[in-house]
């Protein structure tokens, strides 16, 4: 039975401060046992990812342009995973599903913030390996320290820049309705309810996402076309570009496809589909993608693998010692 929360408004009713979310349903005996479900997903997913950030930082190995960007992509998956995660656990164990204005907006920047800066952190990672197969003797002079730093730099702060004006847009708007049909808030779905004029926020959303998308396509797409075309030519680099592009590409085609699955969700009528078809379709690209990459390149670059070994043999080395210490301890006989 789907739970429907329409909590009083506050003052005038053409005024919503709080939306309801409808897409919850009374779990029932259930509610505990999807808990669990969502919380463990939760904890594998922090776990994976800061796994492969502390063996990258601890190993001065791995201190190279490929692997910082690789930071960069998993530091934004623990973001977008905070933005959904605990609001999801919370309202779980609720009985009335509803979220003010205020976390509706914080919860739709991080979540943008997190698509976005994966397509920036996706376009640098294919510029890097194009650089790095394409032109193998100018890669150290062009991806200087300064230039890799500009580089995480403006993945991460044009997106910023980018959520915030489409935010603030949204705050500024006077809602009349508050019935969001999501589990979570969603910007489209959310300047839907609003009883002004959406000109402004629907113009800037299409003609951000056209630029944004085509502009990294395109980015991505040439870099890759490059790529594939050096491999025809040389064994040597054609070894080299599967070792290193199979898992940017592997993340990439997994992230645009949800994605378009959120895409689809959001932009058409699905409510002739069943309600866990909405819900699996709608939280693909944010539950699927942190728990893919750290599996995905934890077992594709070798230097990643070699360093968990080093990282846990280094480990029970240093146990071992205070082992045998603790066996050879006692009184010695004369």
């Amino acid at each position: 039975m789907l739970r429907v929360s329409m909590a009083p408004p506050a003052g005038n009713s053409s005024h919503v401060s709080v939306f309801s979310l409808l897409w919850y349903v009374d779990l029932g005996v259930w509610r505990l046992v999807v808990f669990s479900v969502v919380l463990l997903s939760y904890l594998l997913i922090i776990g994976a990812n800061v796994l492969v950030l502390v063996v990258i930082f601890s190993q001065r190995s791995l201190h190279e342009p490929m692997y910082v960007f690789l930071s960069s992509l998993l530091l934004n998956e623990l973001n977008g995973s905070a933005g959904l995660f605990p609001f999801f656990l919370v309202q779980l164990l609720r009985d009335v599903h509803t979220v003010n204005a205020t976390l509706c907006s914080l919860q739709i920047f991080c979540l943008y913030l997190y698509v976005n800066v994966q397509f920036y952190s996706f376009a640098v990672m294919s510029y890097d390996r194009y650089l790095a197969i394409c032109w193998p003797l100018h890669y150290g002079a062009v991806m200087r320290p300064r230039v890799v730093a500009l580089l995480v730099v403006l993945s991460w702060c044009l997106p910023v820049a980018a959520i915030v004006t489409m935010t603030t847009l949204s705050a500024t708007l006077t809602y009349c309705r508050r019935a969001v049909e999501r589990l979570y808030c969603d910007n489209y779905s959310v300047v839907k309810l609003s009883c002004d004029n959406t000109v402004v926020n629907n113009v800037y959303g299409l003609l951000y996402t056209f630029i944004v998308l085509f502009g990294l396509t395109l980015v991505i797409l040439t870099c890759y076309a490059r790529i594939l075309r050096v491999c025809f030519t040389s064994t040597k680099r054609r070894h080299k570009a599967l070792s290193t592009c199979t898992p940017h590409l592997a993340s990439l085609l997994n992230f645009s496809l949800g994605c378009f699955l959120e895409i689809i969700q959001s932009r058409l009528d699905m409510t002739a589909a069943p309600l866990w078809l909405r819900v699996t379709l709608s939280m693909y690209f944010i539950t699927f993608q942190p728990l893919f990459n750290p599996l995905l390149f934890g077992l594709n670059l070798t230097k990643i693998r070699q360093a968990c070994r080093r990282l846990l043999g280094a480990g029970l080395r240093g146990a071992g010692p205070e082992r045998a210490g603790l066996r050879g301890a006692g009184p010695r006989r004369s």
